[in-house]
Order: structure tokens, then C-alpha cells, then sequence
């Protein structure tokens, strides 16, 4: 009888500076990937056709017209591979390893191609700075197995948190996504009312809050659109727009701190592994900040909010 392997640590340990050049290469593979999602999908409101869904081996696109084609793409970061799947049965897979971005760019699209798939994309990474197109990007080549899958298996776990955080709401709210651009896991609630887009914002930010709404979810730290690293893995929470006060929250636990420059509030990956119970000190820290952005900015929270259990039984 086949031994059963031990469990792996559900929350690892996740310096940044243990796999940055490894988190910039994948952040660019998923970006090609994403970006043939965005060129392909409709559009759905805040961006979210375009994310991808954490699975129990990486992360998945989703179902991808393509003309009278249909296909999807997953990476698997436990075997670290990715592959595309077609309706009609037939699967291309690719390894994940050590390859400039260039490399992978013509790959995947020429193996797209292959499988009968037309598509053109932007080549210019997003919410990076000073960026290199994907076509000629010798320099991105990092791929360290070991963190990579450390990174998803904390992801996996935020997830779930994520899940039961949004139940509660019968509002409008998103589904828990990855988003390529910034490279974090997030899920946002809304108010229901409109917000000024944020002035001199890119124009998919501004579509992105054009609606009151509280996010929150898991980053790793690597760079910001705007130029700034965090430098280590942190969950954070905001609302946008934000309102007087919010600054001087009180909000739980005791170690989550309002950061100025980000203008979100932070509590540090660190200080949750470390905890005794994770995944209750997430999902508090994502509540309290919920509820004091909500109650500050005036929302309706009585209508847009429900209880679990009266569901319960159905």
C-alpha cells in the first residue's frame, strides 16, 4: 500500500525577496495568458471576465470562445506545467520552467495556433513599470518551482476565506478573482451607488471604480503600477472613494495598520501565519474593515447584508 505523503503547510513561509525574480517571470506568463482572456471574452463589468478562478492545482482561465472554437487554460503549479484544453477533446501542455518571457510568449501563441486558435494581443505588460514588450523580453527567465507553489497554496487558502467573507452579502459583489495586472487575489463589495472614477487614473481603473465599493484580498508585495514595493507578502483591505475618518479606524487584529502611501489598510502575512487560528484572523480583519468602510461611507449595510443561516437547510 502507497504511502500517504504528509500535508503540506497551508500557510508557508513567503519572503519575497526568496523568488521576486521568479514572481516578476510568472507575473508576466500570466499576463500573455490573461491577455488573450481580455482579447477573447466579453467584457463584464469591473473587469471580471478577465481574472482567474484558484483551483486545487494552480489557477484556471475559464471557458474562452475563440470563433467556432471553445478552450481553456490552467496552470498547474503542483506538476508546473500549463496546458489548453479544447471542447473537442484535445489538450497541449507546456512546461514551467526556467524561459525568458519571450520564450514563452511565442510558445504559447504558437501553440495556440497549432490547435486551430486566432488571436492577437497586446504585446505591452500592464501595471508595470518601465515595461518591456512580451516579444522582446530577454531579461524575465526566473522560474523557482518551490515558492511559486508556496504562493498558491496561500492563495488557495485566502480563497476559501474569501468565499465565506462575500456569503453574507446580497449585494452587488465580485467573485474571488486573480488579477493578472496586479498580481493579487481579490474580492470587492458594493454599495449600489456610483463613485467618481478617479482623476489622471488609467482608463481600466477608472472603469474599475466607477461604483462605491470595499476590496480586499492577498499580495504578495512585489512593485505597483506606481512604482512602489512593498517588499513582503500582506492581505489588505480599502474602500473607494474614502471616507472621512477612515484613516482612524479601529480594526482587527491589533497588527493591521493603515498604510498612507497604498492608502489601504495592511496586515502582514507574518503576523497571520503566526497566529493560531489564520484563517479566522484573515476573515476578521477583512470584516472589520468592511464594516467600518461601510458605516463611514453611509451604506445601506441592513439592506445588503443577510445571514448564512437562513439558508441553512435548503
Amino acid at each position: 500500500m502507497a504511502e500517504i505523503a504528509p500535508a503540506p503547510d497551508i500557510w508557508p513561509a513567503l519572503p519575497l525577496d526568496e523568488w521576486y525574480d521568479t514572481q516578476k517571470t510568472l507575473h508576466r506568463w500570466t499576463q500573455v495568458v490573461g491577455k488573450v482572456k481580455l482579447a477573447l471574452t466579453p467584457f463584464l463589468n469591473e473587469w471580471w471576465n478577465v481574472g482567474f478562478a484558484v483551483t486545487a492545482r494552480g489557477l484556471a482561465s475559464g471557458l474562452i470562445p475563440a470563433g467556432d472554437r471553445t478552450f481553456s487554460v490552467d496552470f498547474d503549479f503542483i506538476d508546473h506545467t500549463l496546458s489548453i484544453h479544447t471542447l473537442d477533446g484535445r489538450t497541449e501542455t507546456m512546461p514551467l520552467v526556467p524561459q525568458t518571457v519571450a520564450a514563452f510568449y511565442h510558445a504559447f501563441m504558437a501553440t495556440l495556433r497549432g490547435m486551430g486558435i486566432e488571436v492577437t494581443i497586446d504585446p505591452l505588460p500592464v501595471e508595470i513599470p518601465d515595461p518591456v514588450r512580451f516579444d522582446l523580453d530577454e531579461t524575465h527567465r526566473s522560474y523557482d518551482p518551490e515558492p511559486v507553489e508556496r504562493w498558491w497554496r496561500i492563495m488557495a487558502q485566502t480563497d476559501m476565506v474569501l468565499q465565506q467573507y462575500r456569503a453574507p452579502f446580497s449585494g452587488k459583489s465580485s467573485p474571488v478573482l486573480f488579477f493578472w495586472g496586479s498580481f493579487d487575489l481579490n474580492a470587492s463589495r458594493f454599495s449600489g451607488r456610483p463613485a467618481d472614477p478617479p482623476q489622471g487614473a488609467p482608463r481600466f481603473l477608472q472603469i474599475a471604480e466607477r461604483q462605491e465599493n470595499v476590496s480586499c484580498g492577498f499580495w504578495p508585495g512585489n512593485i505597483t503600477m506606481r512604482g512602489y514595493t512593498f517588499g513582503k507578502p500582506a492581505f489588505y483591505a480599502y474602500i473607494y472613494p474614502e471616507p472621512p475618518g477612515f484613516k482612524e479606524a479601529q480594526v482587527r487584529p491589533a497588527a493591521a495598520y493603515y498604510h498612507s502611501t497604498l492608502g489601504e489598510y495592511i496586515l502582514e502575512y507574518e503576523d497571520v501565519r503566526n497566529a493560531a487560528a489564520p484563517a479566522q484572523v484573515i476573515h476578521a480583519f477583512f470584516q472589520s474593515v468592511y464594516e467600518a468602510a461601510a458605516d463611514l461611507g453611509g451604506w445601506d449595510r441592513p439592506s445588503l447584508e443577510w445571514s448564512p443561516t437562513e439558508g441553512a437547510g435548503q
